[in-house]
């Protein structure tokens, strides 16, 4: 399996399918994800937190990779994650980034960047612009 087919799988399996029992097969024991939450890495017992809190926000969900560059140990993807706010039909569109190191068919690191304001926004979740409001030195919340 290549290292974009591993993590084609991994958003398939464990994201849209919700299997959480798979984030063993993909990760390595002392591998994290960096970039995903604001006070560190996401261990393997977080994603088990994490994905169904998201899923539960959305439905129909899908998760393309428009580019990557694979070099070494490392591929890169840039990604599209499409879906439905859970409770409406309102789309939501948002983008991101991650590159993964691959050791022995599983994630040894990964590191996130993931457009999470817009996909707030079109949750339902923060106001529209919250963008803008927050360079404007509006307070949310």
């Amino acid at each position: 399996m290549t290292k974009l087919d591993l993590l084609k799988d991994w958003y398939r399996t464990v994201w849209i399918d919700g299997d959480l029992t798979a984030i063993d097969r993909y990760f390595a024991p002392s591998a994290g994800a960096d970039g995903l939450m604001s006070d560190g890495q996401v261990s393997m017992e977080d994603f088990r937190a994490l994905v169904p809190a998201l899923l539960a926000l959305v439905r129909d969900l899908s998760i393309g990779i428009d580019r990557s560059v694979e070099t070494g140990d490392w591929l890169w993807a840039q990604i599209t994650v499409r879906a439905v706010t859970a409770h409406g039909v309102d789309p939501i569109h948002a983008s991101g980034q991650v590159m993964v190191r691959v050791v022995d068919g599983q994630i040894a690191e990964a590191y996130n960047a993931f457009d999470f304001i817009t996909f707030f926004e079109q949750a339902g979740l923060l106001p529209q612009d919250a963008f803008m409001l927050l360079l404007s030195g509006e307070r949310l919340g």
